[in-house]
């Protein structure tokens, strides 16, 4: 009987595919996907689903739902804690976790859905805080050489919402993240001012770990962003569209601009959108821009992938109609393009 993609994204939309293999083990998850690449068969590797626009004709090929698990740590006053994750962790139950043994590094990242194994790939960041900053070392099954290769920091290329995982999507499976986190009672110094803001102090400045989880938590909650099933709001992938990174004189008048390192500047994609005239809730019944945020396309209930397609072009092609600027969609579209 096929299985229904929509069950597992946070989207809650896709079609079926036939063949789903769920892996608990490291073995399981290396063997699933060799023996579908041996056979020359699609292959779809499933976190939490929270980064996924799956169309709604499914997916023609094998779906291996990760889900290991383990968590082993080792701290010392001088090293600090090395942290060694299964990919099917997930993320913010490692973050709790983190926060509870002092490890510091993750306070900033906690609500984000989603598993561990996923983090590395889109150099997952919030808050003035990317998971690049923490991480050692990711060991990867290594679909092209047919092995099992670890890939230190300096390897992975990362870079704002990429890494070299992303860049070379069909080579690389996580199996665990390696995480090499400093100790202590406060945060890192807080980089965010919306974060500073909700805190109370100000930039540069540091708090407690958990005071800093949970008023990332209330900020994510305020925009719709910590997932609940009652709240259409929720029913989303995020942010949809990365923030564009510019030359200077291409920011528009008047938008948001922070300076990169290699001279361009980051500008918002939310400010975009709002001042191209798409307004919170903007869209139909079915396929909507959240009511908390412009960043968010929301499924309201019944959407569809093609709902939430033409909602994403609409967009897109009114920020480029207006601005000049090509908006990137962040989550993976599986069977659809915009």
């Amino acid at each position: 009987m096929a299985e229904l993609l929509a069950n597992h994204t946070t989207l809650r939309v896709g079609g079926p595919v036939a063949d789903f293999v769920v892996a608990t083990t490291e073995a399981e998850l290396v063997s699933a996907v060799r023996d579908a690449d041996d056979r020359g068969k699609p292959v779809l590797v499933l976190g939490g689903g929270s980064n996924l626009l799956v169309s709604d004709s499914g997916f023609d090929g094998r779906v291996v739902a990760v889900r290991t698990a383990g968590v082993q740590s080792d701290a010392d006053a001088c090293g600090g804690a090395v942290a060694r994750v299964a990919a099917g962790e997930v993320w913010d139950g490692f973050v709790a976790r983190a926060v509870d043994q002092g490890w510091i590094g993750v306070e900033a990242l906690a609500g984000i859905p989603g598993l561990v194994g996923a983090t590395p790939i889109q150099n997952v960041g919030a808050y003035g805080q990317e998971v690049s900053q923490t991480i050692a070392s990711v060991r990867c099954w290594d679909r092209q050489a047919g092995e099992v290769r670890t890939l230190f920091a300096r390897d992975c290329r990362f870079g704002y919402r990429t890494s070299r995982l992303k860049q070379e999507p069909d080579r690389w499976v996580v199996l665990e993240v390696v995480f090499q986190l400093r100790l202590g009672d406060l945060s890192a110094p807080i980089a965010y001012a919306e974060l500073a803001r909700r805190l109370d102090v100000e930039v540069g400045d540091r708090v407690t770990l958990a005071d800093v989880r949970e008023a990332v938590l209330e900020l994510r909650r305020g925009k719709g962003m910590v997932l609940d099933e009652v709240d259409h709001d929720t029913w989303s992938a995020g942010s949809f569209f990365t923030n564009p990174v510019l030359a200077p004189t291409e920011v528009p008048d008047g938008a948001p601009a922070w300076p990169q390192p290699d001279g361009r500047v980051k500008t918002s994609a939310a400010w975009l959108i709002e001042h191209a005239g798409f307004e919170r809730g903007h869209g139909n019944d079915r396929a909507a821009l959240s009511g908390k945020h412009t960043l968010a396309l929301t499924n309201r209930g019944g959407a569809t992938a093609t709902d939430l397609v033409t909602l994403a072009r609409e967009v897109r092609d009114g920020v480029r109609e207006r601005f000049g600027i090509d908006l990137v969609n962040e989550p993976v579209l599986v069977g659809c393009s915009l």
